[in-house]
């Protein structure tokens, strides 16, 4: 087995990082520019954290050739909230054209050709080709540095959920009707055609 140290290079950590936690799921964050406009972004180093209060988290890693804060963040820290939208393989091609570097203040939903619907609690817009949608406010900022490469964890308390009707069965989200993307190393994507279920055994189960 191979071992290395992480004081070193930052391209060698983000490759063993995106290598090897995998699949990753995609937020798409929408926030709203200094002037105005809308800003929409993809991030995969995301999770959920918390279930009362309902949290999710992202972190955006300050850009590698300049070590700026990217304008995700920069919009919440002047806003303190955003929204989290989903990558399915319908809107994939569309999500992965809002990774380019637009100028700040120019629009990604613009951009990509995607269309703004209005939230109820927050003021960033939603995605209308998502399926679900988390307006959230912010709870944490957690800055791991300044220097390129260096991350910020943000996480926001989910105050108001839209789930489409087509996805939505009994009280659960159906995983096969909404067919989520992840992402892998490089320009690995994934997709979840293939679901194994494996009961759990835990005593109390709140997925039941």
């Amino acid at each position: 087995m191979l071992s290395f140290d992480t004081d070193g290079d930052l391209s060698q950590n983000y490759k063993f990082l995106i290598g090897a936690v995998v699949p990753r799921p995609i937020a798409v964050v929408s926030t709203i520019n200094e002037n105005g406009t809308h800003n929409l972004a993809p991030f995969s180093f995301f999770n959920a954290f918390s279930a009362r209060p309902m949290i999710v988290g992202f972190a955006p890693i300050r850009r590698p050739n300049t070590g700026e804060k990217k304008d995700t963040l920069v919009n919440i820290e002047r806003e303190k909230e955003f929204v989290v939208n989903f990558v399915t393989e319908d809107n994939a091609d569309l999500i992965n054209l809002c990774s380019n570097e637009l100028p700040y203040g120019e629009s990604e939903f613009d951009f990509a050709g995607l269309t703004r619907l209005d939230s109820e609690k927050v003021k960033p817009p939603r995605l209308k080709e998502s399926p679900i949608h988390f307006e959230c406010k912010l709870r944490d900022l957690i800055s791991y540095g300044d220097h390129a490469g260096a991350g910020t964890l943000i996480t926001g308390e989910v105050i108001k959920v839209h789930v489409s009707e087509e996805i939505y069965d009994n009280g659960r989200i159906i995983t096969s009707r909404w067919r989520p993307m992840g992402r892998g190393a490089g320009n690995d994507w994934f997709k979840t055609d293939s679901i194994v279920e494996k009961t759990r055994l835990t005593k109390a189960q709140i997925q039941k």
